[in-house]
């Protein structure tokens, strides 16, 4: 039995040390590609502002930011969902970085044709899953909309 217990331990770490093999830029793109598919289509203009404020946030080049993007796009065919992601950034981020990071993915839904309800919900889950307050869930959000 303790043998049992020995491996079930060993393959749980084995599966938590595969699900941290990013780093910050790599979950914070993931993230913006949920937002940009969360309404079922994917729109040029948010994977073009997806990059530019991937450069911003993290201080890239263009080609590092735009590799990055379609790292995460591959990374998200086989690992799905945003709970690994913001696990991560509670981890590596601050409150400010991490309210920056959801600004830019209110900007991200503003790139296309307004804000879908399935992004508004998308973020909204993310913030959470950050431990943003509501006040700075909307506070993102109307910053990002007046830019």
């Amino acid at each position: 039995m303790l043998k049992k217990l020995t491996e079930l331990f060993r393959k749980d770490s084995e599966l938590s040390n595969d699900s941290q093999s990013f780093d910050a830029p790599m979950a914070a793109a993931a993230l913006m590609l949920e937002v940009t598919w969360a309404d079922h289509e994917t729109d040029a203009a948010e994977i073009e502002r997806s990059v530019a404020l991937l450069e911003t946030l993290f201080n890239l080049d263009t080609p590092s930011a735009s590799q990055l993007v379609e790292d995460a796009q591959e990374r998200l065919q086989e690992h799905v969902g945003v709970q690994s992601y913001t696990r991560y950034l509670n981890e590596a981020l601050g409150e400010p970085e991490k309210f920056e990071v959801v600004t830019a993915l209110w900007r991200i839904a503003h790139a296309s044709n307004g804000v879908d309800r399935f992004e508004e919900h998308t973020i909204r889950r993310i913030a959470d899953l950050l431990y943003l307050s509501h006040d700075r869930f909307i506070q993102a959000k109307l910053l990002a909309r007046q830019s």
